[in-house]
Protein backbone atom coordinates (compact mmCIF):
# COMPACT_ATOMS: atom_id res chain seq x y z
CA UNK A 1 0.00 0.00 0.00
CA UNK A 2 0.99 3.24 -1.27
CA UNK A 3 1.65 6.22 1.05
CA UNK A 4 -1.23 8.24 -0.18
CA UNK A 5 -3.26 5.56 -0.37
CA UNK A 6 -6.95 6.84 0.33
CA UNK A 7 -5.95 10.24 -0.84
CA UNK A 8 -8.02 12.01 -3.25
CA UNK A 9 -5.77 15.08 -5.90
CA UNK A 10 -6.95 16.97 -7.88
CA UNK A 11 -3.69 17.92 -10.74
CA UNK A 12 -4.01 21.52 -12.44
CA UNK A 13 -2.04 22.01 -15.31
CA UNK A 14 -0.78 19.06 -17.00
CA UNK A 15 -0.39 19.85 -20.48
CA UNK A 16 1.65 16.58 -22.17
CA UNK A 17 3.41 13.89 -20.97
CA UNK A 18 6.43 16.13 -20.69
CA UNK A 19 5.00 18.42 -17.58
CA UNK A 20 6.33 18.59 -14.59
CA UNK A 21 2.28 18.10 -13.35
CA UNK A 22 2.58 15.00 -15.34
CA UNK A 23 5.04 13.71 -13.20
CA UNK A 24 3.79 14.48 -10.39
CA UNK A 25 0.50 12.53 -11.24
CA UNK A 26 2.25 9.50 -12.10
CA UNK A 27 4.28 9.50 -8.85
CA UNK A 28 0.77 10.09 -6.50
CA UNK A 29 -0.88 7.82 -8.05
CA UNK A 30 2.07 4.79 -7.41
CA UNK A 31 1.61 5.52 -4.19
CA UNK A 32 -2.08 5.07 -4.12
CA UNK A 33 -3.81 8.39 -4.86
CA UNK A 34 -7.03 8.66 -6.73
CA UNK A 35 -6.67 11.36 -8.93
CA UNK A 36 -8.67 14.30 -10.71
CA UNK A 37 -6.79 16.54 -13.86
CA UNK A 38 -7.99 19.63 -15.66
CA UNK A 39 -7.15 20.70 -18.78
CA UNK A 40 -6.90 24.50 -19.93
CA UNK A 41 -9.03 24.19 -23.18
CA UNK A 42 -10.43 21.40 -26.16
CA UNK A 43 -7.36 21.30 -27.41
CA UNK A 44 -5.49 20.23 -24.65
CA UNK A 45 -8.47 18.16 -23.59
CA UNK A 46 -7.27 15.78 -26.53
CA UNK A 47 -4.08 15.41 -24.68
CA UNK A 48 -5.08 15.35 -21.30
CA UNK A 49 -8.20 12.81 -21.46
CA UNK A 50 -6.13 10.01 -22.62
CA UNK A 51 -2.73 10.90 -19.79
CA UNK A 52 -5.87 10.49 -17.32
CA UNK A 53 -7.33 7.50 -18.22
CA UNK A 54 -3.64 6.31 -18.36
CA UNK A 55 -4.26 6.67 -14.65
CA UNK A 56 -7.23 5.18 -14.02
CA UNK A 57 -8.66 8.29 -13.47
CA UNK A 58 -12.02 9.47 -15.49
CA UNK A 59 -12.46 12.53 -13.79
CA UNK A 60 -11.47 15.52 -16.18
CA UNK A 61 -12.45 18.83 -16.18
CA UNK A 62 -12.34 22.05 -18.01
CA UNK A 63 -10.35 24.55 -16.23
CA UNK A 64 -8.96 27.88 -17.01
CA UNK A 65 -7.32 29.88 -14.23
CA UNK A 66 -8.40 33.00 -15.08
CA UNK A 67 -11.71 32.29 -15.73
CA UNK A 68 -13.93 32.12 -11.92
CA UNK A 69 -17.03 30.81 -13.60
CA UNK A 70 -14.13 27.63 -14.25
CA UNK A 71 -12.70 27.24 -10.96
CA UNK A 72 -16.34 27.37 -9.68
CA UNK A 73 -17.48 24.80 -12.01
CA UNK A 74 -14.84 22.42 -11.43
CA UNK A 75 -14.79 22.71 -7.85
CA UNK A 76 -18.53 22.10 -7.73
CA UNK A 77 -17.64 18.84 -9.50
CA UNK A 78 -15.26 17.65 -7.59
CA UNK A 79 -17.89 18.50 -4.42
CA UNK A 80 -20.29 16.16 -6.43
CA UNK A 81 -18.00 13.43 -7.15
CA UNK A 82 -15.83 13.02 -4.49
CA UNK A 83 -17.22 15.42 -1.67
CA UNK A 84 -14.10 16.07 -0.35
CA UNK A 85 -10.17 16.75 -1.40
CA UNK A 86 -7.00 15.90 -0.01
CA UNK A 87 -4.79 17.45 -2.23
CA UNK A 88 -4.68 20.54 -4.68
CA UNK A 89 -0.93 20.66 -7.00
CA UNK A 90 -1.07 23.59 -8.82
CA UNK A 91 1.33 23.30 -12.00
CA UNK A 92 0.35 26.61 -14.06
CA UNK A 93 2.47 29.40 -15.16
CA UNK A 94 2.25 31.72 -18.10
CA UNK A 95 3.61 34.94 -19.50
CA UNK A 96 3.09 36.51 -23.30
CA UNK A 97 5.71 35.31 -24.90
CA UNK A 98 7.02 38.73 -25.74
CA UNK A 99 7.66 39.28 -22.34
CA UNK A 100 10.26 36.56 -22.04
CA UNK A 101 11.70 38.18 -25.27
CA UNK A 102 15.09 40.89 -24.79
CA UNK A 103 16.41 43.23 -21.96
CA UNK A 104 13.81 43.10 -18.97
CA UNK A 105 13.37 46.21 -18.96
CA UNK A 106 12.48 46.83 -22.25
CA UNK A 107 10.23 43.51 -22.39
CA UNK A 108 8.14 43.97 -19.31
CA UNK A 109 4.92 45.67 -20.03
CA UNK A 110 2.16 46.71 -17.86
CA UNK A 111 -0.14 44.09 -19.43
CA UNK A 112 2.58 41.49 -19.36
CA UNK A 113 2.81 41.79 -15.66
CA UNK A 114 -0.78 42.02 -15.16
CA UNK A 115 -0.97 38.57 -16.94
CA UNK A 116 2.39 36.98 -15.36
CA UNK A 117 0.86 37.44 -12.02
CA UNK A 118 -3.00 37.23 -13.13
CA UNK A 119 -1.77 33.05 -14.14
CA UNK A 120 0.96 32.57 -12.00
CA UNK A 121 0.09 33.62 -8.52
CA UNK A 122 -3.22 34.80 -7.82
CA UNK A 123 -4.74 31.30 -9.35
CA UNK A 124 -3.03 30.12 -6.28
CA UNK A 125 -5.40 31.84 -4.30
CA UNK A 126 -8.94 31.59 -6.27
CA UNK A 127 -8.07 27.58 -6.20
CA UNK A 128 -7.28 27.71 -2.56
CA UNK A 129 -10.17 29.58 -1.99
CA UNK A 130 -12.62 26.76 -3.89
CA UNK A 131 -10.55 23.92 -2.45
CA UNK A 132 -10.86 24.80 1.40
CA UNK A 133 -14.37 23.69 1.95
CA UNK A 134 -13.35 20.39 0.44
CA UNK A 135 -10.33 19.53 2.72
CA UNK A 136 -12.25 20.68 5.76
CA UNK A 137 -11.20 18.52 8.60
CA UNK A 138 -8.41 16.34 6.38
CA UNK A 139 -5.01 16.49 6.60
CA UNK A 140 -4.66 18.39 3.69
CA UNK A 141 -1.78 20.05 1.17
CA UNK A 142 -1.64 22.37 -1.31
CA UNK A 143 1.56 22.25 -3.90
CA UNK A 144 3.03 24.68 -6.23
CA UNK A 145 6.03 25.15 -8.27
CA UNK A 146 8.61 27.82 -8.23
CA UNK A 147 11.82 28.17 -10.22
CA UNK A 148 15.01 29.89 -8.74
CA UNK A 149 14.47 32.77 -11.26
CA UNK A 150 11.96 34.17 -8.02
CA UNK A 151 14.95 34.71 -5.76
CA UNK A 152 17.83 35.32 -8.33
CA UNK A 153 17.93 36.94 -11.70
CA UNK A 154 17.84 34.16 -14.56
CA UNK A 155 18.52 35.69 -18.55
CA UNK A 156 15.14 35.61 -20.42
CA UNK A 157 13.60 34.76 -17.36
CA UNK A 158 12.25 38.25 -17.04
CA UNK A 159 8.60 38.74 -15.28
CA UNK A 160 8.06 35.47 -14.59
CA UNK A 161 10.80 35.99 -12.03
CA UNK A 162 8.64 38.85 -10.23
CA UNK A 163 5.77 36.13 -10.67
CA UNK A 164 7.54 33.40 -9.23
CA UNK A 165 8.46 35.50 -6.15
CA UNK A 166 5.10 36.92 -5.48
CA UNK A 167 3.97 33.02 -5.71
CA UNK A 168 6.76 32.03 -3.03
CA UNK A 169 5.16 34.72 -0.81
CA UNK A 170 1.84 33.86 -1.48
CA UNK A 171 3.24 30.02 -0.37
CA UNK A 172 3.92 31.43 3.50
CA UNK A 173 0.82 33.80 3.54
CA UNK A 174 -1.56 30.85 2.74
CA UNK A 175 0.54 28.33 5.11
CA UNK A 176 -0.10 30.94 8.09
CA UNK A 177 -3.91 31.15 6.90
CA UNK A 178 -4.48 27.54 6.09
CA UNK A 179 -2.57 25.91 8.74
CA UNK A 180 -4.76 26.17 11.82
CA UNK A 181 -6.74 24.00 9.95
CA UNK A 182 -4.63 21.28 9.07
CA UNK A 183 -4.10 22.43 5.74
CA UNK A 184 -0.58 22.93 4.44
CA UNK A 185 1.04 24.65 1.76
CA UNK A 186 4.68 23.89 -0.19
CA UNK A 187 6.06 24.48 -2.94
CA UNK A 188 9.61 22.72 -5.42
CA UNK A 189 11.30 24.71 -6.99
CA UNK A 190 12.48 22.38 -9.51
CA UNK A 191 15.78 22.80 -11.59
CA UNK A 192 15.14 23.29 -15.88
CA UNK A 193 13.26 20.24 -17.57
CA UNK A 194 12.32 19.84 -21.03
CA UNK A 195 8.83 20.79 -20.85
CA UNK A 196 6.22 22.83 -22.84
CA UNK A 197 5.99 25.63 -21.16
CA UNK A 198 9.99 25.74 -20.95
CA UNK A 199 10.36 26.12 -24.34
CA UNK A 200 9.16 29.56 -24.84
CA UNK A 201 12.04 30.73 -22.87
CA UNK A 202 15.12 31.84 -24.61
CA UNK A 203 18.27 30.13 -24.65
CA UNK A 204 16.57 27.12 -22.77
CA UNK A 205 19.30 24.26 -24.01
CA UNK A 206 22.19 26.11 -22.79
CA UNK A 207 20.85 26.60 -19.34
CA UNK A 208 20.15 22.36 -19.20
CA UNK A 209 23.85 22.76 -20.28
CA UNK A 210 25.06 24.94 -17.49
CA UNK A 211 23.50 23.55 -14.32
CA UNK A 212 24.09 19.45 -15.91
CA UNK A 213 27.41 20.94 -15.60
CA UNK A 214 27.70 23.14 -12.37
CA UNK A 215 25.05 21.48 -9.83
CA UNK A 216 27.01 19.06 -7.14
CA UNK A 217 25.00 15.92 -8.79
CA UNK A 218 26.34 16.93 -12.43
CA UNK A 219 23.09 16.20 -14.18
CA UNK A 220 19.52 17.48 -14.97
CA UNK A 221 16.46 16.75 -12.58
CA UNK A 222 13.58 14.34 -13.79
CA UNK A 223 10.19 14.35 -13.62
CA UNK A 224 10.46 11.30 -11.59
CA UNK A 225 12.81 13.73 -9.11
CA UNK A 226 10.09 16.26 -9.03
CA UNK A 227 7.29 13.84 -8.86
CA UNK A 228 8.88 11.86 -5.94
CA UNK A 229 9.33 14.84 -3.88
CA UNK A 230 6.05 16.07 -4.34
CA UNK A 231 3.77 13.03 -3.65
CA UNK A 232 6.10 13.15 -0.50
CA UNK A 233 5.07 16.63 0.37
CA UNK A 234 1.42 16.06 0.03
CA UNK A 235 1.40 13.11 2.08
CA UNK A 236 1.66 12.72 5.56
CA UNK A 237 4.68 11.81 6.03
CA UNK A 238 5.41 15.68 5.49
CA UNK A 239 2.97 16.22 8.21
CA UNK A 240 5.38 18.94 10.16
CA UNK A 241 6.28 20.47 7.02
CA UNK A 242 4.56 23.85 5.20
CA UNK A 243 4.86 27.20 4.29
CA UNK A 244 8.13 26.04 2.56
CA UNK A 245 9.86 26.10 -0.68
CA UNK A 246 11.60 22.72 -1.55
CA UNK A 247 14.83 22.85 -3.78
CA UNK A 248 14.75 19.74 -6.31
CA UNK A 249 17.55 21.26 -8.57
CA UNK A 250 20.65 18.68 -7.79
CA UNK A 251 21.82 20.97 -5.41
CA UNK A 252 22.56 23.81 -8.34
CA UNK A 253 20.86 26.34 -6.10
CA UNK A 254 23.55 25.75 -3.26
CA UNK A 255 26.68 26.29 -5.57
CA UNK A 256 28.06 30.12 -5.17
CA UNK A 257 31.01 29.47 -7.97
CA UNK A 258 32.16 26.21 -9.49
CA UNK A 259 35.60 25.72 -11.57
CA UNK A 260 37.94 22.98 -11.47
CA UNK A 261 40.55 23.50 -9.52
CA UNK A 262 44.43 23.17 -10.46
CA UNK A 263 47.02 21.38 -8.67
CA UNK A 264 49.75 23.42 -6.95
CA UNK A 265 52.63 22.76 -7.86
Amino acid sequence: MGFLAGKRAFIVGVATDRSIAWGIAQAMHREGAELAFSYVNDKMKERVEPLAHSLGSRLTMPLDVTIDAHSDAAFELLRREWGQLDILVHAVAYAPREALTGPFLQATSREGFRVAHDVSSYSLIALAQRAHPLMAGRRAALLTLTYLGAVRSIPGYNVMGLAKASLEANVRFLAADLGPQGVRVNAISAGPIKTLAAAGIPGFRKMLSHVAEIAPLRRNVTLEDVGNAAAFLCSDLAAGITGEILYVDGGFSTVGMSFPLEAEG
